[in-house]
Order: structure tokens, then C-alpha cells, then sequence
């Protein structure tokens, strides 16, 4: 057995090593998916006068692939067209992802595709914030995207949230603009990581979109290629920090080491 694999090698960058199974992100037993189209398997049909439908099929969201391929239980707190504001002022608690019976050790949160790049929403800073409570927080990407964090850690304090930037491919100069602003919410909060999709994911341009897109969106192949990214990534992020995750077994259980 060569141990070495079971480390972070030299110079080794996140997405170096693909792990189909998941690899350590199986240390997670319950993991929430909150997302937008992206996060939900939506894939496009078109009606007999050639009109469009969008469709939210989860399982064959990224979440479920990682779902099969862990064994973890993984929610889809996610819908098409959904935003950061939405997902505070309605989603949410219109379908009680905020019980008790629904918190999770770990957190996907891949939203900010319509906010930012469809609805032109503010991208904000974190001076929007007030850490003392969520809900004065201002109308801004940030002020509700940190709003669901800051609920979620007021209910699970020492769950785990990964926050995934965009892709390079469809308008750099934001999605840059977003992936570093993003890096500065994992900064401001603890337990918090980035998935750099934009620095470290190809990019996805026509030559990837002929193998992995159907319409604007993914298709199956599409989905399952992000579910191998992002679990990998994890996988490398646990690996590059072991003690941040040493005692995931206790989240939520109120015992510590």
C-alpha cells in the first residue's frame, strides 16, 4: 500500500487527483446541496410549437452522483432560477430546509449564477453583514448569501460549508470578480472553504460544452464531471487540512475531543 496517496503531494493542486468515489468526502455523512438550475440536474426539452422547458431532474444532479457515490445522505436545497434573496426570503422556509431533522454536517452552496450574472444583483461587501443578526443584513449578494450561512451556523455551529465559485467561460471579468470575493466570505466565517472552479476547473468553452452541455445547461455527462470535481476537491481540501476535520463525527452531536 503506498500511504503517500492518502496525502496532499508536493506541489499537488486541487483537481491533480480525480476521485470517483468520493475519497474523503465520505467523512461526511449528511450534506445539503444549495443551489440554483446548476445544483439540480436541470436539463432542457422543447415542446411540440419548439418552445423551451426547464426541467429539474435531481437525480441527475451533482449532489446525487456524489450521493451514490459516497453512500453520504445528500439534499437538493435547490431549485431552477434560484438566488441567494429568494432562497432567504421563501425557498427555504417554505420547504423547511431550515429543521432540525434537515441539518447536515456539510454544506455545498453554488449559488450566484442568477444573482450576478442574470439579475444583476449587487455584488455588496462584507460591511453588509451584521454578524449579530442575519436579518439586518443589507440587499445585497453578500448580505443574503452570508444571511443563509449565518442561519445554518446559528443552528449547526461546527458544520462545514464549501463554497463554489464559477467556471471560467461565460463572463470572466464577474465570475474572476466573484471567485475572489468568495474567497473573502471563507476568510470572514470559520469552517469555511472555497471550491476555486474558476482557477482550477477547465474551462468550459465550446469544445466542453459539445461534450458536457445539452442547451444552456449540462447534460448527464456534464453532471457526473462536476459531482468527480467537487468531491475531489473536498477530498483534497480535507486531505490539506486533516485537523480541521479530525472531529467530524461530533457535528452536531454537542461532544467534542
Amino acid at each position: 500500500m503506498n500511504i503517500e496517496s492518502y496525502y496532499v503531494g508536493k506541489d499537488e493542486k486541487p483537481l491533480d487527483v480525480i476521485k470517483p468515489d468520493g475519497g474523503f468526502t465520505s467523512i461526511f455523512r449528511t450534506i445539503a446541496c444549495i443551489g440554483d438550475s446548476l445544483s439540480s440536474g436541470e436539463f432542457e426539452s422543447h415542446n411540440p410549437d419548439g418552445s423551451l422547458n426547464w426541467n429539474d431532474m435531481y437525480e441527475y444532479s451533482w449532489g446525487q452522483f456524489i450521493a451514490r457515490a459516497t453512500g453520504s445522505k445528500v439534499y437538493n436545497f435547490s431549485k431552477g432560477g434560484m438566488t441567494a434573496k429568494k432562497y432567504m426570503t421563501s425557498f427555504a422556509d417554505e420547504r423547511d430546509f431550515f429543521s432540525e431533522d434537515k441539518l447536515c454536517q456539510c454544506y455545498i452552496m453554488a449559488l450566484g449564477v442568477n444573482d450576478i450574472l442574470n439579475q444583476n444583483m449587487p455584488l455588496g461587501t462584507l460591511e453588509d453583514v451584521d454578524l449579530a443578526d442575519y436579518r439586518n443584513n443589507k440587499d445585497s449578494f453578500t448580505g443574503w448569501y452570508c444571511a443563509i450561512i449565518q442561519r445554518l451556523k446559528s443552528m449547526r455551529p461546527d458544520a462545514k460549508f464549501f463554497l463554489v465559485t464559477m467556471p471560467r467561460g461565460r463572463n470572466d471579468e464577474k465570475q474572476a470578480e466573484f471567485a475572489k470575493h468568495l474567497g473573502k466570505i471563507c476568510d470572514f466565517f470559520d469552517n469555511c472553504y472555497l471550491i476555486d472552479l474558476y482557477k482550477y476547473a477547465p474551462v468550459y468553452d465550446e469544445e466542453f460544452k459539445k461534450h458536457f452541455y445539452l442547451g444552456g445547461h449540462m447534460n448527464p455527462m456534464g453532471y457526473k464531471l462536476t459531482a468527480d470535481m467537487i468531491m475531489s476537491y473536498i477530498d483534497y481540501i480535507i486531505r490539506a487540512n486533516p485537523a480541521d476535520f479530525y472531529q467530524t463525527g461530533f457535528i452536531g452531536t454537542g461532544k467534542k475531543y
